[in-house]
Formats: structure tokens, sequence, C-alpha cells
């Protein structure tokens, strides 16, 4: 190699010059072509970037009293949350579907056999009713010292499982599963009457087997009616009327025995 004299600075123009150094370091120790020259006397200020005056923040005046921030949050009214009022909300009943008035009407068509079915009502899915006459059902059998409370909701479980089927194949329109509960379970309503009486009198005599068998029709007469302007099956009445009676009589074996 050749010395610092033959560079050619024409190849890089820069404004770095050998000659500035004040100091000199010889790493071959023999002063050779190897030599290198620091400067000590960097000026690190110089690397300060320059910031505009537009960049830089503006302190913001505080405009608020001692104690007392400013408000920078509004808060929002509960009404637009639930709606336009709190009036306009539906009633904890009816959002659980239960309602009494349809309750009430159901009840009454079981209780009269003749009168005809409302089928819009007939075709809710409503369980209150039925667990209520369900309790009152095995109520009763405790009465008359039968603790009977699993064969009731057993049984009532495998008829409305059967009855589902049923009806599911015979009708056009199809049921729903807690419909057919629904509707089993408002017809068992009779049936109370007849363990209220077995609290009281026998009925394994020639009097309470008629009134079973008389119960027994006016529960299955009951549910085929409704189950028929429910899912407008005409003319299939005592096609339902018949695995309905067969579900009843087990509860009315229950009831007596």
């Amino acid at each position: 190699m050749s010395g610092f004299d033959n560079f050619n600075t024409d190849f890089y123009q820069t404004s770095y010059s050998i000659d500035d150094q004040t100091h000199s370091y010889d790493y071959s120790g023999s002063g050779g072509p190897y030599n290198k020259q620091y400067n000590s006397g960097y000026d690190y200020a110089q690397q300060s970037g320059f910031v505009p005056p537009e960049m830089m923040q503006q302190p913001q005046p505080y405009t608020g009293q001692i104690y007392q921030p400013a408000q920078t949050y509004t808060p929002t009214p509960a009404q637009s949350f639930y709606g336009s009022s709190f009036e306009d909300e539906p009633p904890l009943l009816e959002e659980l579907g239960i309602n009494f008035d349809h309750i009430w009407q159901k009840t009454l068509t079981v209780l009269h056999p003749l009168k005809i079915a409302d089928g819009s009502i007939m075709n809710e899915t409503d369980l209150a009713g039925p667990m209520v006459f369900c309790l009152a059902f095995g109520a009763t059998l405790l009465l008359a010292g039968k603790i009977q409370f699993g064969y009731v909701y057993g049984i009532s479980a495998i008829g409305c499982l059967g009855m589902f089927f049923l009806l599911n194949l015979m009708s056009m329109t199809g049921v729903s599963f807690g419909c057919v509960a629904s509707v089993l379970g408002y017809c068992l309503l009779p049936m109370i009457l007849l363990s209220g009486f077995a609290v009281v009198f026998s009925l394994q005599g020639m009097m309470g087997i008629i009134l079973t068998a008389g119960i027994i029709g006016w529960c299955s007469f009951s549910a085929s009616k409704i189950f028929i302007s429910a899912l407008a099956m005409e003319g299939q009445q005592l096609l339902v009327a018949y695995p309905c009676a067969l579900l009843y009589g087990v509860f009315a074996l229950i009831s007596v025995f």
C-alpha cells in the first residue's frame, strides 16, 4: 500500500481532512503506514437536532377552580340505555312468560269441556300452570298417605314424550314439546279433584270406579279438544282422546290404589 500522500481525493469529495487530527495512534508499534489519527475534541453538542417552534407543545392554562376540576365527561342518562322510558318496559311476569289471564282461560277451558278452545292461546308454551297442578296432585296424594311425586313426574315426562311423537305424526303443522306438556298439564286438573276425594272416601267400590271413569273421560276429552283446535285436526278427536285416556288412566290408578 502507498501512504496517505498518494491518496486520490477526487474519488470521494468530503470535508474530512487527515491533517487536522491532533492525536495519532500507532497500532503496529513501528510507525508504519497503519497509523490512524483520532480527534479527541469531538463536539457532541453539534448532533442535537433542530425542533420547529410549531412542534413544541405550549402549556395550557388551568381554567378550573381549586378542588373543582373542569368537567371533561358528561354522564349519559340511564334512560338512553333502557329505551325512552322505564314505563315502556314490559312487566316481569310477561318477560318470564307467565300470563295469569291466559292461565285462567286455559283453566276454564279444562273445567268446561263443552267450551270452544281458543287455538291461539292453547298453542302457547306455558308451564307455570302445569307445574302448579302437578304439585297439587302430588300434595293431595300425600294427604292420602301416598308419596308418589317421583311417579307423577316420571309418568308425566314419558306421557308427554309419547304424545309429542304421536301428534307430530298425525298433524300437518307439527307441535312443540312445550305445547304438549302445557296442554296435558292443564288437563290434569280434574285428576286433582279425584285424588282429593280419595283423601276422604275410598274409591275402590262401585261408586269409586264410576267416578274414576268419569274423571278419566273428562281429562282425555278436554285434552283432545284443545289439541284439535290448536293443531287444526278436525275429525280426529277420538284418535287423540284414546292415548290421552291411557295416560290419565295411569294417574287414576295411582289415586285409587
